[in-house]
């Protein structure tokens, strides 16, 4: 059971005079203000621990707490390390290990105790811990939120572009793997298939060289085949593993985890060669909402930026404050209008500090009359689009001066953007599955937010 209060840890290093170290130690005294944090990380890392009193006895090992899988996390995010990058350095910094409150004496924790711990924390409660932050700091007078920007970007998940000739391999392969498993957890000689990945790599290779059309189209029927090949023997082996009868209890655990694997990755399978069939046999275009991307993350989304970019991962409107905070997030489904979204933002917005923001200012994307007229009705003063789409100007703003000033003040979140993607890796999400998404894109914003936070205290 991990321990949130009454926690004495080991004697620890002291801070070092250096301005990395005065950020942290500032970022550190944050934390300590808001014991509300660690119940809320408490609850996602022990189900159980909510139905407890805060005082009762604790029993079984000692884990990393709350405190000190919160923190790392924030260390992570804020450095861009690696779950191994940050193994190394909670081992060899006294600064970063004072900061996740690991003792002089106290064992560093493992890569895979460090990714297990972190990746449990759910999106829902990074969300309500940046709202407490967001209290904090209005009540600091750090960001009052009464003047706010909005504007939409891109992270991408970790996937490789999606050409059709390496999905059908990465089917390939994977169905592959999993007859191998399932090979080896059934009785010998009981199920035997034939390995079609050097056949189907070849094809590839062809695919990706070639020049001509007829021969394209040639290695693409016959990888296609291949295909088809690997999913009647893969049916096979689900067939198999579902009726066997197996006596030890981790050999029926395993077989119920790859009976799932195997129908997993069939389905996407059957979605990959029906889209590769229309898109290349027939010369059909597959709608983006339907298309897969990647098997391995199929919940991708296909987003086309200014009609000439293409991206692949999730869209995310931010809202920011006069401070550089980001005050809100949304993480979108699809590639939905940003006409669509400007009022669900100051609603949000409106909600999370309880009275509307008295300006906002979106870009030219954003505009239209109703949006323009339904925000001005939930309380804001100023409401500008940067291109107003035939609007007023005396419509957005008061003044001309005022609409000039909240155009230049915009700017300001593509450097709020552009900061989140540089330092804390916003540009790529490198967890696996949208659930995880989620907490990685709220995870490099708390770290943000805590980060500038810092530097207004000690500044």
């Amino acid at each position: 059971m991990r321990q949130t209060r009454d926690f004495q840890p080991s004697l620890t290093y002291p801070w070092l005079d250096l301005d990395h170290a005065k950020e942290l130690k500032a970022l550190s005294d944050l934390l300590d203000e808001h014991p509300r944090i660690l119940d809320l990380v408490l609850q996602d890392l022990s189900p159980k621990a909510s139905d407890q009193s805060p005082d009762a006895p604790l029993k079984g090992a000692h884990g990393l707490t709350a405190e000190q899988v919160f923190r790392a996390l924030i260390l992570k995010q804020m450095r861009g390390f690696s779950y191994r990058e940050l193994h190394f350095h909670l081992a060899d910094s006294q600064t970063y290990r004072t900061f996740c409150r690991l003792g002089c004496a106290q064992k560093i924790p493992s890569k895979s105790a460090l990714c297990r711990n972190i990746k449990r924390l759910r999106a829902q409660t990074l969300e309500q811990i940046n709202h407490l932050l967001i209290e904090s700091a209005r009540d600091r007078g750090i960001e009052k939120g009464s003047k706010v920007r909005v504007d939409c970007t891109v992270v991408e998940t970790n996937i490789h572009p999606p050409a059709d000739s390496q999905q059908l391999w990465d089917c390939i392969r994977v169905l592959t793997r999993l007859m191998g498993r399932v090979r080896e957890l059934l009785p010998a000689g009981t199920f035997v298939f034939s390995n079609r990945k050097k056949r189907a790599k070849r094809r590839c290779r062809e695919i990706s060289t070639t020049g001509n059309k007829q021969i394209r189209q040639e290695a693409y029927r016959d990888l296609l085949k291949v295909t088809e090949d690997v999913v009647v023997m893969a049916r096979q082996a689900q067939d198999r593993l579902d009726s066997a009868v197996l006596q030890a209890v981790l050999a029926v655990a395993r077989q119920e985890a790859l009976s799932r694997e195997l129908r997993h990755f069939l389905a996407l399978t059957d979605c990959v060669l029906d889209q590769t069939r229309q898109r290349v046999l027939d010369g059909q275009s597959v709608p983006a909402n339907e298309k897969i991307v990647s098997i391995f993350e199929e919940h991708t989304d296909v987003i086309r930026k200014d009609y000439k970019d293409t991206y692949y991962g999730h869209k995310i409107c931010l809202s920011a404050g006069k401070s550089s905070m980001i005050l809100d997030c949304r993480i979108l489904d699809g590639n939905p209008a940003d006409v669509t979204l400007a009022l669900d933002a100051v609603t949000r917005l409106t909600e999370i500090y309880a009275r509307p923001p008295r300006q906002v200012v979106f870009d030219g994307s954003f505009a239209s009359k109703e949006n323009l007229q339904a925000i001005k009705e939930l309380g804001p003063r100023d409401v500008v689009f940067t291109k107003g789409r035939h609007l007023k100007i005396s419509d957005m703003a008061k003044s001309t001066w005022v609409y000039r000033n909240l155009r230049r003040f915009r700017a300001g979140i593509e450097g709020c953007i552009s900061f989140l993607k540089r330092a804390f890796g916003l540009d790529r999400c490198t967890w696996r599955s949208l659930r995880s998404f989620e907490s990685y894109v709220w995870s490099s914003i708390i770290a943000c937010n805590l980060l500038l936070m810092a530097r207004a205290l000690i500044s």
